[in-house]
């Protein structure tokens, strides 16, 4: 399922217009993904969370030539299923 089948779905379930349920849809990613860049965790009971993961810096190396190159600390999202979820996909 990709946003405009999310946004359809939305519009049927809720008998609403598709200008609104793209806004609700759009106000509810963009939360997930403030709240996230803001460095907390999003929890939706029996689906999923969602939480960011911080790597210091390391030295690497480059594949192809063998030279050591340092990389920088960053930060990640990342995906974890709930048990519900889990249970609903292995029927």
């Amino acid at each position: 399922m990709n946003k405009l089948e999310l946004i359809s779905a939305l519009k049927t379930k809720a008998d609403i217009s598709k200008s609104e349920a793209a806004k609700v849809v759009q106000i509810f990613f963009d939360s997930m993904a403030d709240a996230m860049a803001d460095g907390e965790r999003v929890e939706i009971r029996g689906l999923c969370s969602f939480f960011v993961k911080e790597y210091k810096s390391y030295t690497g190396r480059n594949p192809k030539t063998g030279e050591k190159v340092t990389i920088k600390p960053k930060k990640l999202p990342f995906f974890k299923a709930g048990k519900e979820l889990k249970e609903r996909v292995d029927r």
